[in-house]
């Protein structure tokens, strides 16, 4: 019996009205980190930052809708939500997916919050994939989330300057069984548990629960927690992992990184994102670098991918590559065929 596929229906975004500059940034750092350095070195240009009615899971509504807008889907026939918004949202112990369940009106499907920090989308689409091909009571899912992690970012600590372009946003991406576009080939994770503590919020759960002293000082402690340990692993394992999960993906889609068209990558610092296109073989017309959203995270994927539709850097026949990485540590790739299959 031949397997079923799944294709990538459409995509929607959300993008917050407010933004910080290269130069602002800088400011906030008290000149430890100049304009020119957060621009060249960091890429960021500007980044964006959330408002007032800006939360996480309303983030995550605003782009589902947006996706509904743009496909033409009926919510009623989403089958699942798989939410990828970040555990930072408007209220603790509540299902994101729940939420944007009963704003959309997909009152058929049932939803989960899934967590895999930067790489949440990417996995969650394998997850997604194997949901579509496993289950026949299963045709429609969509990926949706929102992301404002910077409210945690702390300027003044020195070690926290990879995550200066953390910014704010929301994505959504709906993928269906024997949709015959845009499919989604292969995809490939790994997982390093040696650095699952190395990074991330210190203050606020139950090791080190806010007090009265701490309250503060909490509202500002994401932090590198053993910089050392992170730094010496990534710099030996990072870039490895990476093409492995490049190769491994095309391996299992049945193409080879000359064949890849478009690479839908998170942001990073400007030296490692030409790094990797040099490596790929790739040019800097055949990516978007977000130096002008900043990194919102596991949404950095949708955003460009909806972004590359619309100046039409992919197009019928494009050979796309998702490209991820989360603190933990974890590393992702999959592999889009967009058009119609022959």
């Amino acid at each position: 019996m031949k397997k079923p596929t799944v294709g990538i229906v459409g995509t929607g975004i959300y993008l917050p009205k407010e933004k910080i500059t290269a130069k602002e940034i800088s400011e906030a750092t008290n000149g430890v980190w100049a304009e020119e350095a957060v621009y060249n070195k960091l890429g960021i240009k500007s980044k964006l930052v959330p408002g007032k009615s800006d939360g996480t899971q309303e983030m995550g509504v605003y782009a589902a809708k947006d996706a509904l807008k743009n496909t033409g889907m009926d919510p009623l026939d989403i089958d699942v939500i798989i939410c990828v918004g970040e555990e930072w949202k408007e209220y603790p112990l509540t299902t994101s997916a729940l939420y944007i369940q009963d704003k959309i009106g997909a009152t058929n499907a049932w939803g989960i919050d899934v967590a895999n920090r930067c790489c949440t989308t990417v996995s969650a689409m394998k997850m997604a994939k194997d949901m579509l091909i496993a289950d026949d009571e299963v045709n429609v899912v969509m990926v949706v989330g929102g992301y404002r992690n910077c409210d945690f970012v702390d300027y003044s600590d020195k070690y926290m300057s990879m995550m200066y372009n953390l910014g704010a946003g929301g994505g959504a991406i709906i993928l269906k069984k024997n949709h015959h576009e845009n499919l989604l080939l292969g995809s490939h994770i790994i997982a390093d548990g040696s650095l699952s503590r190395t990074a991330g919020v210190e203050i606020g759960g139950t090791a080190n629960p806010i007090t009265h002293e701490n309250l503060e000082e909490s509202r500002k402690s994401l932090r590198l927690m053993d910089p050392v340990k992170m730094k010496e692993r990534l710099n030996k394992v990072s870039m490895p992992n990476w093409f492995e999960c490049i190769d491994k993906a095309l391996e299992k889609s049945n193409y080879e990184r000359k064949d890849i068209d478009y690479l839908a990558i998170l942001h990073i610092k400007r030296s490692g994102h030409l790094g990797i296109l040099n490596t790929l073989g790739l040019t800097e017309d055949q990516t978007i670098y977000l130096e002008e959203y900043g990194h919102i995270g596991q949404i950095d994927q949708i955003l460009s991918l909806h972004k590359a539709l619309e100046q039409k850097k992919v197009k019928p026949g494009s050979v796309v590559c998702m490209l991820a990485a989360g603190i933990g540590y974890v590393w992702a790739a999959n592999i889009i065929k967009w058009g119609g299959v022959n």
